[in-house]
Formats: C-alpha cells, structure tokens, sequence
C-alpha cells in the first residue's frame, strides 16, 4: 500500500536565508509526516544548513522559465486537456491574468500545469510557503487536480501582493497560518478567520548553550574593540544603509569592529557606502554562511545589530529569525520598533529598539550600549529568557502538523487541534 503524502512548494528551496522553513520542515518529519518538496527554482546558494542534510524529503524542481523545459510544459498541457476542471482552471486564470497581465503570471501557469502532472497520485493535500507566486501555483494546480491547499504566510508576500488576489487567495485555501500578529492583522482584515498566528519560534536543540560570560568590552580600547555583528540578506528592508551611517556617526574615539554576514543584490552599493564613509578598516562583509557560522559569529560578538524599515516597494521583514538566534546566545539585541520585532523584543527590556529609518536614533543608540556592558549583559539575558519562554517552536509545529494531517486524511496526533483549525482542515 503507498504511503499518502503532502506535496511541500517553496519558491527556491534550499535557501541559506530561509532557517524558519527548513527547521519547520524538520520537524513536522520528526512527526512524522511524509512530505515532498517542490520548487518553483534551483538553489543558488553554495552552502546548506545542516538542517537541510537533515531533511528526508524528496525535492523535485519545476521549470523555472517555461522555455527551459517545453517538453514538461507540453506534457502538463496535454494532461490538462484531459482533465474536467480545466474550465474552472482557464476561467480563474483569465480573471487572475486580466488584472495581472505579466509574464511572470503566465510563468506560473505553465509552472501549476506541470506540477498537475507530475504530483503523484498519493499526494493529498498541497502546502504552499508565501502568498505570492508560490501560491499562485500551488492554487492553480489544486483546483485543476482538485486537491486541497493551504500555506503559511510570512512577510514580503503580505505585504506586496495586491489587496484582491490576497483576499481571493484566502477564500479559496482551505487554512493558513502566519509568523506575526502584524502580519495577521492585514490577513484579517482581508479575509476574517482564515488564518491563524504560529510563530516560527526556535528550536534550542539545535543550539549551543549561551557562552558563559562575554568580554566587558566598552570601545575605549583600540586593541580589543567593540564587537557589532549584524546577519541579513543585503536588500532594502534590512537596513544595512541606515547601520553604516549610525555608525560613521559615532564618536572617533570609540573603537568597534562589524561583521555583516549575508549575500544580496545591494552587496556593491553598501561597500561603496562604508569606502565613502571611510569605514573599510572597521566593516568585513562576509558573505552568506551556514548556520554553524552564524551562531559561532554570535557567540563572539558583544552586540547584535538589525535596523530593518520598509522597502521602496513595499516589502517588509515580518519576525527576523536572526533575532531568535542571537537571543539564544545571549546577545544583547538593538533592532527597529518595525514590523514583527515588537512582538519579540520589548524595548529596554529583551532589547534596545529605535525608530525604523533614523540613522541618527540607530546612533545614539549605538553608542550608549557600547559604554554600557552590564546593560548589555542584563538585555542579553532577558532576550534568551523571552525565547525559551515564549517562543518554543513547539506550539506552532503542533498546530501546522495536526491541520496537515487532517487535510490530508492521516491519523491524528494525540494532541487535540486548536477548533477554528480544525473546521477549516478537515
């Protein structure tokens, strides 16, 4: 007898900038569901987390331009041509194409009728990750081999996907959860009762304990100075611009160092930024890097940095999971009061937090915890307290898990599922 299973479609999988999916589809394995992954593009990152060697499912890959694989494509039209819900497919897709003329619409489609095909028949139910592309195909292909389909909603996808195709969206999926109250409070207002708030939250097993006692570095010593670390992807909402002009405003006679780890389109733009303050002696960009690297670079640090704000488009960070990792070692957080931060971080008391956008805030803030070490040690501590009480990932892994069982027809868990779940599931 084969096994049923729950087809798993992420835009790019794996992403070294993407730990929040990774550790949650390990653990719905340690649960025990059968899943599969489908992406919509090729990994493009040279490193993995060891989360991902981790991971048991399988990964399959669509075409990510329809041109690369026109057999597939073809094949998945033909097989559409033989399916009844064709009709249903063609009339959402011309509405959807209508308010959306753009290729990467089309894309999509082409993408939908080649996952139609190829889903094995023991897939029942389908989970999409983002509310944007992603779902547009997972969407497209549920209705056209009428399966049923849900997704876990996170940042950019809230906020930059237009108000009538999130709304439509959200009918049309069976449940969904999202990683902020921030976040949930746009989705609800779109679309009342059809999502639920399921923090990331983090797994501490795969976490070293905090370093038992950090360095009372305070800057004054030009041997042995202050160390910043700030860890995101180089683009827009992340900040990186405001962070280098705090820091070419800080008093010269305070001496720091800042390691910048992540990879992104705005990598040459922010190094020409820290030439032209005369900041190279003192920036390092590192890269993208593996997990291990990333928490070996907390555990060295005196401070975490992380000045996320609105991008020009629109896009948004929802709840960093770098901040939940940092507060794992006990590093003491100065971020922005912006998007789902607050839900984590209470200012002056699990962290520093300062005005999204203000170099100038970012500064003073800056300077004050670096001649501070104590409050430095005592915002560290209450962060990693807030994190083990509060943000286990345990209750959003249970809650996701149990909806997915029911969705797709397994035996329940012991536990019992949260009601409104469970009516929209099953």
């Amino acid at each position: 007898m084969t096994e049923t299973r729950i087809a798993v479609v992420l835009k790019g999988y794996p992403r070294l900038s993407e730990t929040f999916i990774a550790q949650e589809l390990l653990a719905l394995e340690r649960r025990g569901l059968p899943l599969e992954i489908w992406s919509l593009r090729r990994p493009t990152d040279r490193a993995r987390h060891p989360m991902h060697a981790a991971i048991q499912a399988p990964a399959a890959y669509l075409p990510e331009y329809l041109r690369d694989a026109p057999f597939r494509v073809l094949r998945g039209l033909g097989a559409a041509l033989t399916r009844p819900r064709l009709p249903a497919l063609l009339a959402l897709f011309a509405r959807d194409l209508w308010r959306d003329p753009s290729a990467s619409r089309l894309r999509r489609f082409g993408q939908a009728l080649v996952l139609a095909k190829e889903l094995p028949s023991e897939v029942a139910h389908i989970h999409v990750h983002f509310l944007h592309t992603p779902a547009s195909v997972a969407r497209y292909a549920a209705l056209l081999t009428g399966r049923r389909w849900s997704f876990s909603a996170h940042a950019k996808d809230i906020w930059t996907t237009p108000a009538w195709e999130l709304t439509e969206k959200l009918r049309d999926a069976a449940w969904g959860v999202t990683c902020t109250r921030d976040g949930l409070a746009r989705l609800e207002a779109l679309a009342p009762g059809r999502t639920r708030l399921a923090y990331h939250g983090l797994d501490l097993a795969r976490f070293p304990a905090p370093p038992p006692l950090r360095a009372p570095r305070d800057g004054t010593d030009p041997a042995d100075p202050l160390r910043l670390l700030c860890v995101g992807r180089l683009v827009a909402k992340k900040g990186h611009d405001d962070l280098i002009d705090a820091l070419a405003a800080l008093p010269e006679d305070l001496h720091w160092r800042l390691d910048l780890i992540g990879g992104g389109e705005l990598r040459g733009a922010l190094e020409a930024r820290v030439r032209e303050r005369s900041l190279t002696e003192r920036v390092t960009f590192l890269g993208a890097l593996a997990q291990p690297a990333v928490v070996a670079a907390m555990r060295a640090a005196d401070l975490f940095v992380l000045p996320t704000k609105p991008a020009p488009g629109g896009d948004r960070d929802g709840l960093p999971n770098v901040l939940m990792e940092a507060a794992s070692q006990a590093l003491p957080i100065l971020a922005t009061a912006f998007a789902g931060t607050p839900e984590f971080i209470t200012d002056g008391e699990h962290g520093t937090l300062v005005p999204p956008g203000e170099p100038v805030a970012l500064a003073t803030a800056l300077a004050r915890l670096a001649s501070d070490p104590t409050l430095r040690l005592r915002l560290g501590e209450a962060a990693r307290v807030r994190l083990v009480r509060d943000f286990s990932e345990a209750a959003a892994i249970d809650l996701i898990a149990d909806a997915l069982r029911l969705s797709a027809g397994l035996a329940p868990s012991a536990k019992s599922l949260e009601p409104e779940l469970a009516a929209c599931a099953s």
